[in-house]
């Protein structure tokens, strides 16, 4: 089969032509449609996650998928062959269900579910980890009727998952993006865009919001960007970053709830979130696709992880 991976940490992803995997006793074999991509892909393949997981060389990039069971192992009985399922796959070792490949083999009790009738692939790619983020940082989260978020990283796949959540929850969302994603976001329900790359964004919470706001969620900045941010936040508000950099100890002493967020998918999420998204109520952001020949030139530092969601469509 064909697969994006790498040979070492580190190293440029590339095209390889491994050996089809198959389905252990209580495995299923997939067929992959289709793959979503995130930044913890790269970060997984830079060595981000080394002290976290073992991993298999070459690793196999992606965690995303949306695929048909093909087989199943001795004494797996979640899923038929045939089955449409998508899901996050991360397992250990890190490379071992990569999902930028046209076969998986994985326990079957992985964070897979049904897809839903009538749901594209691509949609089911672009799912699992921008949406089920989105979803438990608002779980997380609690009531936000008539809070006012400040979310930084609001073009991305998690932020235009969240702006909806949030404002459909009465949230007055405050998103931070570029201005082409702007209308967009908009239309989500943000009460505010504020671009980044051309107004600072303190200066301007500040001045429309002198007496604070009551969240912010990061999902971009590094933790100098994020601690001046959570300046912004009254006393009594959350901070929360996914990228695991708030100071929660210096937070709480000024009356800031600080979260280093980390998602933990399960199958009856994604069943939830597939509900939400088929029932009209969330929005996929706009989907790019590419084709697995297209990964290794596009992936440099922007190209796959604009605004909204990259898949890779290995339908053929």
């Amino acid at each position: 089969m064909r697969a994006i991976a790498v040979s070492k940490y580190g190293a440029k992803p590339t095209i390889m032509d491994l050996p089809d995997p198959r389905p252990a006793p209580g495995e299923v074999l997939i067929k992959v449609s289709a793959a979503g991509v995130n930044p913890m892909d790269r970060s997984i393949a830079n060595g981000a996650w080394s002290a976290q997981m073992d991993a298999t060389f070459p690793l196999i990039m992606g965690a995303d998928v949306a695929g048909v069971v093909e087989a199943v192992g001795a004494g797996a009985t979640r899923f038929s062959p045939g089955d449409k399922v998508f899901g996050q796959l991360v397992v250990p070792p890190l490379g071992s269900t990569g999902t930028y490949a046209e076969r998986i083999a994985v326990a079957q009790d992985a964070n897979l579910a049904p897809i839903p009738v009538g749901m594209e692939p691509d949609t089911a790619a672009a799912l699992p980890t921008a949406g089920g983020t989105a979803l438990q940082i608002f779980d997380r989260l609690g009531s936000l009727g008539g809070m006012t978020m400040l979310l930084v990283g609001a073009n991305g796949g998690v932020g235009s998952f969240l702006t909806q959540i949030a404002a459909s929850a009465g949230a007055n969302v405050i998103a931070v993006a570029r201005a082409s994603a702007a209308e967009r976001l908009r239309t989500y329900g943000a009460v505010e865009t504020v671009d980044y790359t051309k107004d600072s964004v303190m200066d301007h919470v500040r001045v429309g919001h002198p007496d604070g706001i009551d969240v912010l969620v990061d999902v971009a900045n590094d933790a100098d960007a994020f601690a001046a941010l959570a300046k912004l936040v009254r006393k009594g508000g959350t901070a929360l970053t996914t990228r695991y950099v708030a100071d929660a100890d210096a937070l709480a002493g000024v009356g800031i709830t600080g979260v280093n967020f980390a998602v933990a998918l399960t199958p009856q999420l994604l069943t939830r979130l597939a509900g939400e998204v088929v029932a009209g109520r969330i929005t996929t952001p706009p989907i790019r696709e590419v084709k697995l020949d297209e990964v290794p030139d596009l992936y440099s530092e922007d190209a796959l992880l604009g605004d909204g969601k990259t898949v890779i469509d290995l339908s053929t």
